[in-house]
């Protein structure tokens, strides 16, 4: 987990994003990343929760042009959430990651349910990467209680 405020120099407005990344591969002293999530801080969340007021949450499942599946959780007006989702995620997962850091998604779902309902504070609460593309092969399927064979050096 890294705060966005920590990936980018000097930008700590944006302190309260959290991206996941996963380590594919290391090289050295570099490591090669992938994208796994977003999440916001739990402050962050609170700060959002009002009394007196309703908060509406839906999540769609997206799947990428390049084959992954991710799952978003936006806060707001449910149909006009789906539907701006579904027409930004539908690029590679690069460009979604790179839609997520300022947060565009989120401004245009305000803007799009701004004619139904005057909104604010509209934010992706959460983003999961659910299933990986083939790159990264297929699980094999073997019998219960299998056991590779001993080597005998190594």
């Amino acid at each position: 987990n890294m705060s966005l405020g920590d990936l980018k120099t000097n930008d700590n407005d944006s302190a309260f994003r959290k991206f996941k990344l996963q380590v594919e591969l290391v090289q050295g002293k570099h490591c090669l990343t992938n994208f796994y999530g977003m999440n916001l801080t739990k402050d962050k969340l609170c700060t959002l929760l009002k009394k007196w007021q309703s908060t509406i949450e839906a999540h769609v499942d997206v799947k990428t042009a390049d084959g992954y599946l991710l799952r978003f959780f936006v806060r707001r007006i449910r149909r006009k959430m789906l539907e701006i989702v579904n027409r930004e995620c539908s690029v590679e997962l690069k460009d979604v990651v790179n839609r997520l850091i300022p947060d565009s998604i989120s401004r245009e779902i305000e803007k799009a349910a701004g004619s139904i309902f005057p909104m604010h504070d509209v934010h992706v609460r959460k983003a999961e990467l659910g299933k990986i593309i083939e790159l990264h092969g297929e699980k094999v399927a073997r019998l219960d209680g299998y056991e590779p064979p001993v080597l005998k050096s190594v």
